[in-house]
């Protein structure tokens, strides 16, 4: 007697090959653009932070940083004018966070969107932009 071995023939494996890679054009691009979603989500946590760090600054000094002092007032007192009396010691944050691409929070007195604004410059790290290149801003909070 003849032992026949079973096996899938080349068309059922064909099949499942254009199934897979059908599910995969439909799935990866969901998948992938969520990393991008949870960065947004990061920047703007970090703003709403920062926003309240500078809401206790201007509550202690009367007024908000000058652009130039920047978010660097809120981790180390400022040496140039105006300087602030009442400064908390140990500051209001630890050090001048990054946004999750690697680049520092932009910090404006007057801002252009409200009294100041505090803006992510996003992936590509220039102001403007769109899509996932687009400002994440306190305007958006």
């Amino acid at each position: 007697m003849r032992n026949r071995q079973r096996g899938f023939t080349l068309l059922e494996v064909m099949v499942v090959v254009v199934i897979l890679g059908i599910l995969a054009a439909l799935v990866v691009p969901k998948i992938i653009s969520r990393p991008d979603e949870a960065r947004v989500m990061a920047a703007k946590q970090d703003i709403a932070s920062l926003m309240q760090a500078l809401k206790l600054y201007r509550l202690d000094n009367q007024r908000y940083p000058v652009t130039e002092q920047g978010l660097q007032a809120l981790a180390k007192q400022p040496t140039t004018a105006p300087i602030p009396l009442n400064w908390k010691p140990g500051g209001y944050v630890e050090r001048q966070p990054k946004d999750p691409w690697g680049y520092p929070y932009q910090y404006l007195n007057p801002g252009s969107h409200g009294e100041i604004d505090i803006f992510s410059t996003g992936a590509d790290g220039a102001s403007g932009g769109t899509g996932n290149d687009a400002d994440i801003g306190s305007w958006m909070l």
